[in-house]
């Protein structure tokens, strides 16, 4: 999976969110539109590739205002739809340059 693989499924409309995603966007004050604009300003930090159905990713990008977003993605790439799982505005005191983990 590649950053633009998501990137096209944004621009395609080729989108689908879960209820989690959904309820996570709401509790984190995230619409879907600074989300998506995170994506696609952003990049790839980490890989799950034996995650089922679908290999899935987390992005971390910025909203307009430069906050930074994490929104964790699956991919189909029989039919290019990306699947939003989660989103969330991340803790400072979890990451170093918002793009890796610290680790306990």
């Amino acid at each position: 999976m590649d950053i633009e693989d998501l990137i096209v499924a944004i621009r395609t409309s080729q989108i689908r969110i879960t209820d989690h995603a959904d309820e996570e966007a709401v509790d984190d004050a995230l619409t879907f539109d600074e989300i998506y604009f995170s994506v696609m300003h952003g990049e790839i930090i980490e890989e799950y590739p034996d995650d089922k159905p679908y290999p899935s990713c987390l992005v971390m990008g910025k909203n307009f205002a430069g906050d930074p977003i994490h929104s964790v993605w699956a991919y189909n790439s029989g039919n290019g739809w990306a699947v939003l799982i989660t989103v969330y505005r991340p803790d400072p005191a979890g990451w170093i340059d918002w793009k890796v983990r610290v680790k306990k």
